[in-house]
C-alpha cells in the first residue's frame, strides 16, 4: 500500500473517531442540537403566516432555505476547526508524518460533513411535521436535495479551508462569521430575495448561500412556489454553475494555501501562539 492510500485510510479513521467523539461529548451535542432546535422554533412561528397572495405559507418557504443556510455554514465550521487545530499544534503533528496533511484533510472533511448531515436531519425531520405544503413525496425531490447538498459541500468546505489557512488565531474567526451572517441576511433565507433591492440581490448571487437556499427550495417546494423567485425560475443551470465555480476555485486554491501554511508551522510558532493565548487569559 502506498503512503497516500495509507494517509487516506488514516484520515478516514480519524474522521470516524472525531464524529463518534462529537456525538458522545456533552458540549458537542449541545452544539449539534442548539442551532437546529432554534431554527425549528423560528419555523414554528412562521408556519401559519401567509406570504402575500402566493397561497404559500412563509414557514413552508423558509424551511428549505434554512437547510441551504445550514449547509453553507460548513464553511465557517471548517475554518474554525482548522484554525483551532493550527493553534494547538494538531497541524504541526500532522505535518510531521508522511502525507499527514492529506490524512488530516480527509478526516476533517468527513467529520465536518458527517456532523452537518446529522444537524440537517435534526432540523428537517421534525420540520416536515411542523409545516405543510412541501413537495417531498417524490424520489426526484430527494435526489435533487442530495445533489445540491453534495455540490454545496464541495463549494463551501474548500472555501472554509482557505479561510482557516489565512487566520492564525481562533479570536480572528469573527472576521469570518460576521460577514457570513450578513450574507445570510441578504440571501433570501428568512424572506424571499425578490423583496430586496436589485443591487442587494446581485451581491447575494455571487455567494453560495443564496444558491444553496434556492436549490433546496427547488427540491422541496411545489412548482407554484417558483413565482416568488428571481425571474420566476429555479435556475438549475445557474445553481450548478455558481456552486461548481466555487468548488473548482476552492479545490484549486485550498491545497496550495494549506501546503504553504504547513511549511510555515513549527514548534516555536505553536509555542508563541500558546503564550499569547495565556497572556490574554491572564
Amino acid at each position: 500500500m502506498n503512503t497516500k492510500a495509507a494517509a487516506v485510510r488514516a484520515g478516514w479513521s480519524r474522521g470516524v473517531i472525531e464524529l463518534r467523539q462529537s456525538f458522545t461529548n456533552g458540549g458537542d451535542l449541545w452544539g449539534h442540537f442548539f442551532w437546529p432546535v432554534l431554527m425549528l422554533v423560528v419555523v414554528f412561528f412562521m408556519r401559519d403566516r401567509d406570504f402575500g397572495d402566493s397561497g404559500l405559507m412563509l414557514g413552508t418557504l423558509v424551511l428549505p432555505s434554512i437547510l441551504g443556510m445550514n449547509a453553507s455554514m460548513a464553511l465557517v465550521t471548517m475554518s474554525q476547526q482548522l484554525t483551532a487545530d493550527r493553534e494547538d499544534g494538531t497541524l504541526l503533528r500532522a505535518k510531521a508524518t508522511p502525507n499527514g496533511m492529506l490524512g488530516y484533510l480527509v478526516g476533517k472533511i468527513l467529520s465536518v460533513s458527517g456532523g452537518l448531515v446529522f444537524d440537517l436531519a435534526v432540523f428537517l425531520i421534525p420540520g416536515m411535521l411542523i409545516v405543510t405544503g412541501l413537495a417531498s413525496g417524490s424520489a426526484g425531490s430527494w435526489l435533487t436535495l442530495v445533489g445540491i447538498l453534495a455540490l454545496g459541500l464541495m463549494a463551501t468546505l474548500p472555501a472554509g479551508a482557505v479561510l482557516g489557512s489565512v487566520f492564525t488565531s481562533s479570536r480572528s474567526q469573527g472576521l469570518v462569521t460576521l460577514p457570513v451572517l450578513a450574507l445570510i441576511g441578504i440571501s433570501g433565507i428568512f424572506y424571499p430575495i425578490t423583496s430586496l433591492p436589485g443591487w442587494v440581490q446581485s451581491i447575494a448571487e455571487v455567494f453560495p448561500i443564496y444558491w444553496l437556499g434556492l436549490g433546496m427550495r427547488s427540491a422541496l417546494l411545489p412548482d407554484s412556489a417558483v413565482a416568488v423567485e428571481i425571474g420566476a425560475s429555479w435556475r438549475h443551470l445557474e445553481t450548478v454553475a455558481v456552486l461548481g465555480v466555487w468548488a473548482v476555485v476552492g479545490l484549486a486554491v485550498a491545497p496550495f494555501l494549506l501546503r504553504r501554511m504547513a511549511r510555515r508551522e513549527s514548534g516555536s510558532s505553536v509555542a508563541d501562539r500558546r503564550e499569547r493565548a495565556l497572556q490574554r487569559v491572564a
